[in-house]
């Protein structure tokens, strides 16, 4: 056995020194032994979670060992200053059973390259449905291989049970940044000599803060797990929605953590409300109550909505209010659907007294007093630019019902938020409730480099907080409401001075096309306030879409692009195309930034869109709380805020409550 050990110690101090940055043999587990949650994890008192212990066996590749993965499979949780216990008698329920599984996975780009995957044998426990009350520091050991260990240091955080907010409002506007918030500002407010005569509405917010994006095992995040760690206080992996992601093939057995909707809901009876503008089963809006490591099981996610996940008592959350698109996961296959287990979701969402809602009328006229599932087209919503200017291109988007026709009558994010918050209102009496709104489309559109529908989308977000927060004051609940502004990630966007787009497209050239950029002096000030027949009551939007004079803007990450700097009047941009079917090799799109200049791209060849950035987020707070909010911190102290001013920290086990 010594001789094994020394072979055990050999291979981990391998593992470190081939250890590959594009790919890792599982994301937060260094070493042959693997505790989810990882080290470092921070949990609120009495948040229900699972752990996954997972042993692994590398068969071939730089990893080898050769013992039995059964050997000394242990796992104890110790308080600090407190003598380590069995798992099963630190959660007092019994072992479970050994799985076993494997997968393969590639050490490095070289290894893809030659298609030589390395296989691992995988010995694993799971415990479900666990909570540790007591705040404090935990030690959670997994000893394996007859003397090798894998610890994880937890932080079960001590918040105050006093509740401070009868409601929290959380928008996200998805991929938003401090710069696009500056573009957006520049090319809807006026200013004269330097300063402008009107300012956003999360201008006005007394607190802002920032927040950091990382994931668990990345420095860049996606949708799902930024909007999970916003939700559960928990850091994750890419694609992941309120799990840690595991090796085993089901995306639906990683161990799962509680969300604050389940929490909220749990603890106090709150009321849940969902408003985007994407198609419903998207990352942001799951992740308020879903887990699966898999962010595109879209029917699954759908179906959770309605009946939680199967198995886990604590996820079954009724979600009052329920807007957005994505109606080909409800509508049955018989019209094109793809829904979970071939069956109707409206159907099913009637059954449970459900008042379902198509287009915007109906919306205008629906019953605060019933639940509603609103789904109003086919995958994303019509981007506001499309719906309020270039209006012919709403044909682009399909009726929720499935029968292929326009979806013309398509309501806002302001009109699905404020009927959103009728309901809850109406329904939640004074239990009160947990409203997420999110503007998506600023981050599909800054994906598609369509940087004016980007900001048409940020707008929109900016003039819905400011309705909301009127609507409230006229209610009497804006004192007793936690509104927050802010986003789950960022894109490298920026704007660095103006194109003169008639000179541009009138020389011959890319590097005469060159000269229509304005830096410094020669950027002059925003055209887009100047002139235009377009006006809007009570909100602040560009009069003219299409000045002379554009922003010279993008983004730092891109595909092979034309830019011409001029908004796309017939729909959204596609920037990148396959020339050749199925050959995921991407290159400027011929019909797309006519006149403009072809700029080579910076990213692998088969990406066709922009992608995230490091970039911090803000993150704007006003009502009950908002001093928690200042400053610069982790996006899951976002979770923790929110929890505490709900109070919703529990330090004793349910029955000493």
């Amino acid at each position: 056995m010594k001789c094994s050990c020394s072979k055990i110690v050999a291979a981990a101090a391998l593992l470190g020194s081939v250890s590959a940055q594009t790919f890792r043999r599982l994301g937060a587990c260094p070493t042959l032994g693997c505790v989810f949650p990882p080290d470092q994890a921070d949990f609120l008192a009495g948040q229900y979670f699972d752990i996954r212990l997972e042993v692994h066996q590398p068969r071939n590749g730089s990893e080898f060992i050769g013992l039995p993965l059964d050997n000394d499979f242990t796992f104890t949780v110790a308080k600090k200053g407190e003598e380590a216990k069995p798992a099963t008698e630190f959660f007092q329920l019994e072992e479970p059973k050994l799985e076993h599984w494997n997968f393969t996975w590639f050490e490095d780009l070289f290894a893809r390259d030659a298609n030589k995957p390395t296989l691992v044998n995988v010995a694993a426990k799971a415990y479900r449905r666990i909570a540790i009350y007591e705040p404090g520091e935990y030690t959670a050991t997994l000893n394996y291989n007859n003397g090798s260990k894998t610890e994880a240091t937890w932080l079960v955080r001590d918040l105050a049970e006093e509740r401070k907010a009868k409601n929290i409002i959380l928008f996200i506007g998805d991929g938003m940044t401090t710069s696009m918030i500056s573009a957006g500002r520049l090319i809807a407010h006026e200013m004269i000599n330097g300063k402008y005569q009107s300012t956003m509405a999360m201008d006005k917010f007394p607190v802002l803060g920032h927040q950091m994006t990382h994931s668990i095992d990345s420095f860049i995040t996606d949708s799902a797990n930024s909007a999970a760690a916003l939700n559960t206080g928990h850091k994750t992996t890419v694609n992941s929605l309120n799990v840690y992601a595991d090796s085993s093939r089901d995306p639906f057995d990683d161990p799962k953590i509680e969300t604050l909707a389940e929490i909220f809901h749990r603890l106090t009876g709150g009321h849940i409300g969902i408003v985007s503008t994407a198609y419903i089963a998207d990352a942001t809006p799951a992740a308020l109550v879903s887990h699966t490591r898999l962010r595109s099981q879209y029917g699954a996610i759908v179906d959770t909505y309605l009946n939680g996940v199967q198995n886990y008592t604590w996820t079954d959350v009724p979600v009052d209010v329920i807007f957005g698109g994505g109606a080909e996961q409800f509508y049955p296959p018989e019209l094109g659907g793809d829904t979970y287990m071939d069956r109707n979701y409206y159907e099913e969402f009637a059954k449970a007294d459900y008042q379902i809602i198509q287009n915007r009328t109906a919306l205008l006229a629906a019953s605060s007093e019933e639940k509603a599932l609103g789904i109003f087209t086919t995958s994303n919503m019509a981007k506001w630019l499309d719906r309020n200017v270039y209006r012919e291109n709403l044909n682009q988007s399909l009726s929720p019902t499935g029968d292929e026709s326009p979806a013309l009558d398509q309501p806002g994010l302001k009109e699905m938020t404020l009927k959103a918050i009728d309901i809850l209102e109406h329904r939640s009496g004074d239990k009160g409730w947990f409203l997420m709104s999110e503007a998506a489309s600023i981050d599909k559109m800054m994906h598609a480099l369509d940087y004016d529908r980007a900001l048409g989308e940020l707008l929109e977000l900016d003039d819905t907080v400011k309705a909301t927060i009127k609507h409230l004051n006229s209610t009497n609940c804006l004192k007793e409401t936690l509104i927050l502004v802010t986003a789950d990630h960022g894109h490298g966007f920026d704007v660095a001075g103006s194109v003169d787009t008639q000179y541009l497209t009138a020389q011959d050239g890319d590097r005469k096309k060159r000269d229509a950029v304005g830096t410094y002096e020669q950027s002059g000030e925003s055209q887009y306030m100047n002139s235009g027949n377009l006006t809007y009551t009570d909100s602040n939007f560009p009069r003219n879409w299409d000045p002379r004079y554009t922003l010279f803007q993008g983004v730092t990450a891109n595909p092979d692009r034309r830019e011409n700097w001029s908004v796309r009047k017939d729909g959204p941009r596609v920037p990148a195309v396959e020339l050749e079917e199925d050959s995921d090799d991407y290159y400027v799109n011929p019909e797309d930034g006519i006149g403009g200049i072809v700029i080579n791209g910076t990213l692998p060849v088969g990406d066709s869109s922009g992608v995230h950035s490091l970039t911090d987020v803000p993150v704007y707070a006003m009502g009950p709380c908002q001093e928690m909010f200042g400053g610069t911190y982790n996006s899951i102290d976002i979770f923790y805020n929110m929890a505490a001013c709900f109070g919703l920290g529990r330090g004793q086990a349910p029955e000493k409550l």
